[in-house]
């Protein structure tokens, strides 16, 4: 199954706002979002506080097919948080 790695853009926001405002792609199958995924580094603020401007957390997104991977890509693009994709 083809997945989709997303680096979203979690800076000034708190906990895992920032993925809950993400825009899903209709097709997936899955998705998954925490620093297991990718990271910019431990946060070095309290958990209530608003992450720090420039972190990072990472998103695994499946697919059924790469030509669905292909299209989830360019969905998440063109979502501000979302700072790059990949497709796997």
């Amino acid at each position: 199954m083809p997945t989709v790695r997303l680096k979203i853009d979690i800076g000034g926001t708190v906990g895992d706002e920032a993925w809950r405002k993400i825009r899903q792609f209709d097709e997936i199958q899955s998705a998954a979002f925490g620093p297991e995924y990718g990271t910019s580094g431990e946060c070095k603020h309290a958990s209530s506080a608003p992450h720090e401007k420039g972190e990072w957390r990472g998103a695994l997104i499946r697919v059924r097919d790469p030509l669905l991977a292909q299209y989830a890509m360019a969905h998440y693009l063109e979502q501000e948080r979302v700072l790059d994709a990949d497709v796997e």
